[in-house]
């Protein structure tokens, strides 16, 4: 009896290793996984209102500012909810939209939005009235920098009302109305006005990127995600008999994980071992050649490599998954 139960144990543990094999270990074997963070919402195409009110303002970097909010409520529906107009922006992160690119949202993952009729330099709300009750402006309060968000860029302005405004790269900063969830992008194009911000201030805007693909950089090709960003391996994580990530907690501020995507959303990358994985806290990390990849916050524009060879255990993906320029081991 005992011996019959050896044999279907290894019979069973055989066919799980088989199976690893087949998924982390074969060319054309992966996983189809769902692109980059939630849907978005279409704009719906209608003007803003506008308001003759203006504030100026000057960058003001880690400056501590109070601001004790403005407007009548999130959106001029009406639809305040928990979401209220006057509700500070808390910890900022850059998160990567498949249909707008890489946008700023606030602490509860609502999308930063700017103006065009505002001014950067210097900063100044073109945005009062009828406009702020559709376009709520961001209280400066308590905005700090998280995931892919530079602490230099974000600023301050006084509006006419004598509130603050929270400023990125000098832009003042707004949520709209109608989106009513975290992910959505309601705003974006609005009255061809309105636009998502990215983090660097700019306006967002798709990369027309596969999920994954390759650039050549001075280090060579290396693979970059859909907004063209350098993708990293990290040396202290392991790829078998199963990929398993090093970089948990605060070291995910600075290396935000890249998440799945379909095997057909590639181009250049080889595809053994492209595949995704669950990490311990639940998310859905991407593999290259089984091993988990990574971006960088401190790359701010596509073709950035400033992440390659930080602490000397950080490299930039070749399209074979290799780490580009690491020590031989």
């Amino acid at each position: 009896m005992n011996t019959s139960w050896r044999s279907a144990s290894l019979v069973a543990t055989a066919a799980a290793v088989l199976a690893l094999t087949t998924a982390c270990g074969q060319d054309g074997t992966s996983a189809a996984e769902g692109r980059n963070v939630a849907a978005t919402a279409a704009a719906d195409g209608r003007g803003p209102g506008s308001g003759a009110g203006s504030g100026a303002g000057t960058r003001t970097g880690t400056d501590a500012v109070t601001d004790s909010g403005t407007g009548n409520g999130y959106g001029a529906d009406g639809r305040q909810g928990s979401a209220g107009a006057a509700r500070p922006a808390g910890r900022l992160a850059a998160v990567d939209n498949p249909e707008v690119g890489r946008v700023v949202t606030d602490s509860a993952g609502m999308t930063l939005y700017r103006f065009d009729r505002d001014t950067a330099e210097p900063a100044g709300s073109h945005c009062d009235g009828d406009c702020a009750t559709t376009w709520p402006p961001v209280p400066a309060g308590d905005a700090t920098a998280g995931t892919g968000i530079d602490q230099d860029l974000l600023g301050s302005l006084t509006r006419a009302d004598g509130t603050r405004q929270l400023t990125i790269g000098g832009w003042p900063a707004y949520r709209y109305a109608k989106d009513t969830r975290p992910g959505q992008v309601a705003g974006q194009g609005v009255g061809g006005t309105w636009y998502a911000l990215a983090p660097t201030g700019k306006k967002a805007s798709p990369a027309n990127l596969p999920g994954l693909s390759v650039r050549r950089t001075r280090l060579g090709d290396v693979v970059v995600d859909r907004n063209g960003m350098t993708v990293y391996r990290f040396l202290k994580d392991r790829a078998w008999p199963k990929p398993v990530s090093a970089c948990t907690g605060a070291c995910l501020e600075k290396w935000p994980a890249v998440a799945p995507v379909a095997a057909d959303d590639t181009d250049g990358v080889v595809r053994k071992g492209l595949m995704g994985f669950t990490r311990p806290d639940g998310t859905r990390q991407m593999t290259v050649d089984c091993w988990p990849v990574y971006t960088f916050s401190g790359d701010k524009a596509p073709g950035d490599i400033a992440g390659q060879g930080v602490g000397g255990t950080w490299y930039a993906v070749a399209p074979d998954g290799k780490p580009v320029g690491a020590p031989a081991k």
